[in-house]
């Protein structure tokens, strides 16, 4: 991954808006006060990255660079963990992001004769109307449920005969199985199904198809560039398209900062080409990815980034082994009886970390054989011991939106 004349152009001139305005705060003046005109990739490189804190103490429109008359739409991040991101749009800056989106949809082979369910959130949240954009540029008929309400969900998605759902994996998961348990799968018509907004596993992505009778496609994005949209994955599921005429991607090792050879896994930076509300330069996704460098056999000509492995903010060190949630995943997806759905509990006890796996066994299967082997299986990929505690599918909590699914008691 390399910067082209066409992105290095559009970097200056981003640089050069910064530079010289902002009508908030400092927040661009101070950080690129030193950068000059960009000649080449080195000199690219040796740009400061933007965290999330630094968007964080930005608060509330610190990354505004337009006047007020020229923004219309305000988008935020949920703020559960801090102080919250105040993202704000211009008409071009939505205009752009419904472009992309309208692409994720093609890229899906969604046409404007399906009908698309749309369950993510509206409002200040950026999913939902993302989501909404995309469909009525292509022209389809949409349907925006939002979350919640699986008995209205299930009627809307019959009667009007649904043939795309748009969830995050977890309520993806929840519709899935409700549709199973009320014995509804000959009265849906899905035959599509875009799932975001988090990292989810095989064999959650294997239950999610066969129970809805669905082919499944990622679509990634994140509050601070846009929202979903700025990626997708195509019919040979392998890796996500990204829009690189609107965003440039990097990888880099999260300790050292350093740029990696496509390929390599770290984490993935983003840098807005065109955004004009609050643009980015080399924001940290704190997203673990690679990118794919040979030609995807779809034929497009954007570059790919494989599906999400996790997130740095999402490892927990346990007895000095630091442990990602896609590990578990990946020893659950080698125990036949064992489902998608599992919680990671983390507690200290006497000076001493104790680890709790809770997982969701199926029912034809015993569950001290399991306890067993899930115990083993996870000795020896991840190299701690752990309890294991089997339960029945459904015991544990389902979301309309993202699941937890590591919980650190120690802190």
């Amino acid at each position: 991954m390399k910067l082209n004349e066409y992105q290095l152009k559009l970097i200056n001139k981003q640089l050069m808006r910064l530079k010289k305005a902002n009508y908030k705060k400092d927040f661009y003046r101070d950080k690129f006060k030193y950068s000059r005109l960009i000649k080449t990739q080195e000199d690219f490189e040796k740009l400061p990255f933007t965290d999330k804190n630094d968007l964080r103490e930005a608060y509330p429109l610190g990354l505004q660079t337009v006047p007020d008359e020229e923004v219309v739409r305000i988008h935020s991040s949920s703020g559960t963990t801090g102080t919250p991101v105040i993202i704000p749009y211009t008409a071009q800056d939505v205009e752009d992001w419904t472009v992309m989106f309208k692409r994720c949809y093609e890229m899906a082979g969604v046409t404007d004769k399906d009908i698309i369910h749309i369950t993510p959130g509206y409002g200040l949240w950026t999913a939902g109307i993302g989501f909404q954009s995309g469909a009525e540029r292509l022209g389809a008929m949409t349907i925006p449920m939002g979350p919640g309400n699986t008995d209205k969900q299930l009627k809307m998605m019959i009667d009007l005969k649904s043939t795309v759902l748009c969830a995050t994996s977890s309520y993806a998961l929840l519709l899935a199985e409700e549709i199973s348990k009320r014995d509804l799968n000959d009265q849906i018509h899905l035959k599509k199904g875009i799932i975001g907004s988090e990292r989810w596993g095989e064999k959650m992505r294997k239950r999610i198809a066969n129970e809805l009778g669905v082919e499944l496609y990622d679509i990634y994005g994140l509050t601070e560039i846009y929202g979903p949209g700025i990626g997708i994955s195509c019919e040979y599921k392998s890796g996500m398209h990204l829009w690189d005429d609107y965003l440039y991607f990097e990888i880099i090792d999260p300790k050292t900062g350093e740029v990696l050879p496509d390929g390599d896994v770290g984490e993935l930076v983003i840098t807005t080409l065109k955004k004009e509300g609050a643009p980015l330069i080399r924001y940290r996704t704190h997203d673990l990815t690679r990118i794919i460098p040979d030609v995807c056999e779809c034929g497009s000509k954007y570059p790919r980034i494989d599906i999400l492995i996790g997130r740095t903010d999402d490892m927990v060190k346990v007895k000095g082994v630091n442990i990602f949630p896609s590990q578990i995943d990946n020893v659950l997806a080698k125990i036949d009886g064992a489902s998608s759905e599992y919680q990671f509990m983390i507690d200290h006890l006497n000076e001493r970390d104790i680890c709790t796996l809770f997982v969701e066994v199926k029912t034809n299967f015993n569950k001290y054989e399991l306890e067993r082997e899930i115990q083993e299986q996870f000795k020896n990929d991840i190299g701690i011991k752990i309890q294991v505690k089997p339960v029945n599918i459904g015991d544990l909590p389902r979301n309309e939106k993202k699941s937890t699914r590591i919980f650190d008691n120690r802190y």
